[in-house]
């Protein structure tokens, strides 16, 4: 990285309730990774957690969706807006 500074990435289950974050890694093999993107959750994407620990709730692009705790600690945040 060039001694530049990397944004400190959390996974999506970790993101508290109601707050934003930009995706900006997914973890996990080429399947599990092009099937989140086709769900919306592509790097540089919004999205905001509605609720949840075991099954996550998000929204992306207008869409709520379901996620495991599993696929979702896989999705690598960076968190948007007030700390």
């Amino acid at each position: 990285m060039n001694g530049a500074a990397s944004p400190l990435l959390l996974p999506l289950c970790q993101l508290p309730a109601k707050a934003t974050g930009r995706v900006c890694e997914l973890k996990g093999d080429a399947e599990f990774c092009q099937r989140v993107r086709e769900m919306g959750f592509g790097e540089s994407t919004f999205v905001t957690k509605v609720s949840g620990n075991r099954t996550i709730l998000c929204q992306v692009n207008g869409t709520r969706i379901a996620l495991s705790h599993g696929a979702a600690s896989q999705i690598l945040v960076e968190r948007i807006g007030p700390r």
